[in-house]
């Protein structure tokens, strides 16, 4: 990945701190300490007069990464001709006049939770520059196909929400789970800061929490390391970290950038929040067993602990960098490995959330980068079988529920094949405009990037209708 920190000696003086406090606690903890300061502050403009009351302390984002295919899940179209309706039933929902895929039974029967959008759009086709513009709500800078992540990119939300709400307590504004999107060189773009710089990354997680002992050992001290030896260690290297004149007399007015990262390192390994978090062997096996015990489920049960501990953005990535990606096998890969176990998974986080009294401040969202082709085997610049369907950004849907969603709603509509919105369409920067006012930020902030140049953090309205039930 580019980076604009490289040099002859190829290490800064605070990146050697960074090993060197790694080295005194006998840890590793790059997803939590980054290597430079962000851009300025942001400026509020003022708030943009909308009806939409900010609900929402948590964010999870649940990523169908390679995309789901509307037209075989909550936008189905059994009246359109063969070819584009597909092979899966309709089923009907617990609010009258709205179906799901009847592989999406435990999401129907909750229906009256969610709100569809069905007429998501954007341009790009490409999975890594469609993954940019869902991640972040912005085009990424010099798109071009299969355009990796770079620093140039705009932030994701949590990378934003860390920007502008820098916390002190230990708690991460972002966590990533459990796998990162890379497939060989290609660094999938809006799983980072961007312009914001690597101190304000989320944590990219990259285990799955099903597996047996899982769990964060990074985040606990090591065995014979006491709080009293990590104060005393944390005392030494802030000593030598400080400006010191020549008489042995720390600066005044001076301090080294790298302090801050390490009073976030500290205080994070004091509290134990997170760790206890990530450790699921305290959760009842019954509630395990109804999120499912396979990735997916206990990924979601995973995000519902850390936004108990107060983490703003979780999320999820069911599956790794294509999973939904069904050029070959639609149906069967629906109906065998993705639909079920995301409907189970969804399912048992919604009610978890609502029985812990989160849902009212979490919102969660469930979304692919874009749709599929309406016609089965059509091929849209892709190697495509005669089961699958290719990448369609043209109009997709999206799942938002909590934090004042008004469920039981199908907001917008596709045309009767599927293929274009047949309402007003709604852009990747209103999804991030929605994400942002939900949680009280307001999308005309103002950030700069790494030439000090005014950046907008979003340019959408947020989706109104989601929240008022009326159809802007």
């Amino acid at each position: 990945m580019p980076s604009s920190h490289r040099h002859a000696i190829g290490v800064l003086r605070r990146e050697f701190l960074q090993v060197g406090f790694s080295g005194l606690l006998g840890l590793g903890l790059p997803e939590l300490i980054g290597l430079r300061r962000s851009a300025e502050a942001s400026r509020p403009r003022g708030p943009r007069p909308i009806a939409l009351e900010p609900r929402a302390k948590s964010v999870i984002i649940v990523f169908l990464t390679g995309g789901l295919s509307h037209l075989d899940s909550f936008d189905m179209k059994p009246d359109a001709p063969e070819g584009i309706r597909g092979e899966f039933r309709p089923i009907a929902t617990s609010v009258s006049g709205i179906s799901y895929c009847e592989h999406l039974p435990m999401l129907a029967a909750r229906a009256d939770k969610l709100a569809v959008v069905r007429s998501l759009a954007h341009a790009y086709t490409n999975h890594l520059n469609a993954t940019h513009e869902i991640l972040t709500g912005h085009s990424q800078p010099g798109a071009f196909f299969d355009k990796i992540a770079s620093r140039d990119d705009y932030p994701c939300y949590a990378s934003a929400i860390d920007a502008i709400r820098p916390r002190k307590d230990g708690i991460p504004s972002g966590v990533s789970l459990p796998t990162f999107l890379m497939e060989g060189p290609l660094v999938w773009p809006g799983q980072h800061a961007g312009f914001l710089g690597p101190r304000h990354d989320p944590w990219q997680v990259r285990q799955d929490p099903n597996r047996p002992g899982f769990g964060f050992d990074g985040l606990t001290l090591p065995q014979g390391l006491t709080v009293e030896r990590l104060d005393r260690r944390k005392s030494l290297l802030d000593h030598l970290a400080a400006g010191i004149d020549r008489h042995g007399v720390p600066t005044a007015g001076e301090s080294d950038p790298f302090a801050e990262q390490i009073g976030r390192a500290y205080s994070l390994l004091l509290s134990g929040r997170v760790a206890r978090a990530f450790d699921l062997s305290d959760e009842d096996p019954k509630l395990r067993d109804q999120y499912g015990r396979h990735m997916y489920g206990q990924s979601l049960l995973l995000a519902r602990r850390l936004v108990e501990v107060g983490v703003p953005i979780v999320q999820v990535n069911l599956g790794r960098v294509q999973t939904w990606d069904t050029h070959s096998g639609n149906f069967k890969s629906l109906k065998d490995r993705l639909l079920p176990p995301t409907d189970r998974g969804v399912s048992a986080l919604l009610d978890d959330l609502s029985a812990r009294g989160l849902l009212d401040e979490t919102l969660v969202i469930v979304t692919g980068e874009f749709g599929r082709t309406p016609r089965i085997g059509k091929s849209t610049g892709n190697v495509n079988s005669k089961d699958g369907r290719d990448h369609w950004a043209a109009v997709f849907s999206a799942v938002f529920a909590g934090a004042g969603v008004r469920g039981g709603q199908v907001i917008g509509q596709s045309d009767r094949m599927g293929a274009y919105p047949a309402s007003r369409p709604y852009r990747p920067a209103d999804l991030a405009a929605t994400v942002y006012r939900s949680m009280g930020v307001d999308p005309d902030t103002e950030m700069r990037d790494r030439l000090d140049r005014p950046i907008r953090l979003c340019t959408g309205e947020p989706i109104t209708p989601l929240f008022s039930g009326a159809e802007a």
